[in-house]
This record gives structure tokens, sequence and C-alpha cells, in this order.
């Protein structure tokens, strides 16, 4: 452009272009590298993914209608890199994809319903909290000292019969019209207890249970005992201690351990078992 004379508007507009035009020659210019090695890291990535990474898992089976054959292990492999992180996943893959004879029992795949308990590399847990570790093999039992009826599927009709023994449910004789009032301290009371899902995993790792089964109650069903006994709105407490008092029921707890150890929702069963004989000693 000549300085001494005024520009004419076609002239701005062919220099505003030209300088348009080398911008964004210079852009793609710098952009091109980053672009480029943006994409090498993901191809290797993509590279690293398709590599098959197997893992075996050990899983007990035994079917009630094949009399002649005993329990045994039997070995599943499959590609990690196609399975989710949970060992309840892999049972899944396992039986969709490989064996569909293969029985467990599940539901929520949330830890709350209790479904999925069975023995995870020698400890009882829930398999949809149980993450899948990075050892080459991983071996998967039904829940210890219990019959049972296919594969990981334990008997708990015995387990569910001691829960509904102890009457697991408000009673209160107070005929109202309105509910049951609770205070926030009394109501904090029962943290720790009412998050029990029955799943087992506590009574079935304990000793004591295994010697005294037809006698002994067991960590989850105390648990669910206690929870009703500290109900500030129960009105059976002097009943239910009762019910409880023999050298059984309760006093078959010898603080092992094994059950605040092993639950999978991080409860204490053993300090309930513990507030149960204080209680019981207190009403003789």
């Amino acid at each position: 452009l000549d300085p001494h004379r005024s520009p004419s508007l076609s002239a701005v507009r062919e220099t505003v272009q030209a300088i348009g035009e080398m911008m964004n020659a210079a852009g793609r210019s710098l952009l091109r590298r980053p672009q480029t090695a943006a994409a090498t890291l993901s191809g290797s990535r993509r590279a690293l993914a398709t590599a098959p990474k197997m893992k075996s898992f050990s899983i007990y089976r035994w079917n009630p209608d094949e009399p002649n054959s005993k329990p045994h292990m039997q070995e599943y492999s499959i590609n990690m890199n196609e399975c989710g992180p949970m060992v309840l996943d892999a049972l899944i893959k396992i039986k969709n994809e490989l064996d569909p004879t293969l029985t467990f029992r599940r539901s929520c795949r949330e830890g709350i319903c209790g479904s999925c308990a069975m023995n995870i590399n020698g400890s009882n847990t829930l398999a949809c909290l149980c993450k899948i570790d990075t050892n080459p093999s991983t071996a998967i039992y039904p829940l210890p000292h219990m019959y049972v009826l296919k594969d990981l599927v334990p008997d708990l009709t015995h387990f569910y019969e001691q829960h509904k023994s102890v009457q697991p449910y408000l009673i209160n004789d107070d005929i109202t019209d309105v509910e049951h009032y609770q205070s926030k301290e009394d109501r904090s009371k029962l943290d720790g207890l009412y998050e029990c899902v029955l799943c087992a995993c506590c009574t079935t790792s304990c000793p004591s249970y295994w010697w005294n089964t037809d006698k002994y109650l067991g960590p989850a069903v105390l648990l669910q005992s206690y929870r009703w006994l500290a109900d500030s709105r129960d009105t059976m407490k002097a009943e239910r201690l009762k019910f409880l008092d023999d050298a059984f029921k309760v006093y078959r707890c010898h603080t092992i351990m094994n059950c605040s150890k092993t639950c999978p929702k991080h409860l204490n069963p053993g300090k309930a078992i513990a507030q149960i004989k204080l209680e019981m000693a207190a009403s003789h």
C-alpha cells in the first residue's frame, strides 16, 4: 500500500485476506506436530488395550444331579480387558460366555441384597464388592461350613430360621394413631446395626458357629437381635432377653472376632454380641 495515498476498499480487503491466509497457514503448522504426537500415543494405547490380559479363576463345582461326581475345582481363563473390575463381573462373564451351567446367586450388584456372598481367596465377602486382584489366579468357593445346593449356592434355610426366631421386627404394645417418635440420640444407637444385609459372611466365618450351628445363633442373627433390643420404640426388650438367656444362643461366642474382620459392610457384630451379654447380665 502506498502510504501517501488512501487505499481503496478492494485493496484493504485483499490485504486482510492475505494476512488471514498467512495466519491460518502458521496455525496449521503449529498444530500439526501435537496432533501427530497425540495420534501416536492413541495408537500405542489401542495396541496395549488389544493385547489380551488373561487371568485364571478356579471355581468350586458340584452338581447334585450327578451323584457319582465329587466336588472339584474347575479352571476358567478370561481376558480382563473385556471384563468389569469386580469378581461378580468375572462370574457373570464366565456364565454368559464360557459355561452356562455355573450356578451362583446374585441380584443387586451394589452390596445391598447380600445374595452373592462367597469365599474368595480364603475370605468371606460379597462378589459384587470384591475387586479382582492382580494375581494370576483367584480361588472361589461357596460360604464355608454350609450345605451346598449347587456350585457356589449354599443352603441358608437354617440361617433364615434362626433369624426368624429373634422376631426381627418392631413390637410395640402401645396402640396409637400417630407414629412412635424417636429422638436423634436414640436413632443414632441403631447406626452400625440396621445396615446388615444378612449375607451370612460373618456367621459362616465363625468357628463357634461351625461347632454349634444347631444351638448358637451366630453373629449376624445376634446383631439383628441387638438392633431391636437397642430400639427405643420396642416394648418387648425383657421378652427378647429372656429368649436369648441360655448357655448356647449367645454365650457360645468366644470373641474370636472373625465376624467383624470379614464383614463386607464394615459392621461390628462382636460389639453387638458384647452389648447383649451386658444387658443380659444387668437383667439378672
